[in-house]
């Protein structure tokens, strides 16, 4: 395939190599202050750009009749616009606020617990997110999808930053230490024990690997698309 990228920090590199490790070709490298290539000779697209840049990336890709794998999370507000815009084009779109194969096993197991957990209201639900302190979001993706998780499987409306005002509401608490690549934590927790569930991430790859999995899937369709569909849960 030949791929462009929409973002080239440490995220846009780790994708490029083990993109090519995989036998694909980077054409394009657009960035906010740099680009390189040409971007209508792409097979697809990935974006882990910025999320003041993400919507119009996404666009681009809709006129370009470019498939695209967005990973950009903190622009979400514009998602609604974006499918509308994908299916007047007649595009091809995958969101997904984490692509770690992991990770989208993890929501998985989240929503299984929250609805096993959903008739035992003695237990209290918090979530812990830790990122690397150059993330510029917060809470995460991850942590607002897992939230939405357990909100789709119990008795929950809502998820609030650090706080709750009522018990319909997940407290999500957001940790910004230097080099962390990752780790969220789903906390059940009663006055007699704790259930405990975590996915802890070890570097970049992970991530990288599963957006680039999803391009691959993407190649070739038409329509919008997530992670459950990529890897048919």
């Amino acid at each position: 395939m030949k791929i462009a990228l929409f973002g080239y920090g440490k995220m846009g590199k780790t994708i490029e190599r083990l993109a090519l490790d995989r036998d694909h070709e980077i054409i394009a490298k657009i960035d906010k202050d740099h680009t390189e290539g040409d971007l209508e000779q792409a097979d697809v697209a990935i974006d882990f750009s910025i999320p003041s840049e993400a919507f119009n990336n996404v666009n681009k890709c809709f006129s370009l009749n470019i498939p695209i794998v967005s990973g950009t999370t903190g622009w979400l507000d514009k998602f609604e616009e974006a499918i509308t815009n994908c299916a007047k084009k007649n595009g091809a779109f995958i969101y997904a606020s984490n692509y770690s194969l992991g990770v989208n096993l993890f929501f998985e197991l989240n929503s299984q617990l929250a609805k096993m957990m959903a008739r035992f209201k003695e237990y209290n639900i918090a979530l812990e997110e830790v990122h690397h302190t150059q993330k510029l979001d917060a809470p995460s993706g991850t942590a607002i999808s897992l939230a939405e998780g357990i909100i789709a499987n119990s008795s929950k409306e809502n998820w609030t930053l650090d706080v709750t005002k009522s018990d319909n509401e997940i407290p999500i608490v957001s940790k910004r230490i230097d080099k962390v690549p990752g780790t969220h934590t789903i906390v059940y927790d009663s006055i007699v024990d704790d259930i405990e569930i975590k996915h802890t991430a070890k570097n970049r790859d992970g991530f990288a690997l599963g957006a680039i999995i999803a391009a691959e899937w993407l190649e070739h369709k038409k329509g919008v698309y997530t992670m459950k569909d990529v890897l048919g849960l």
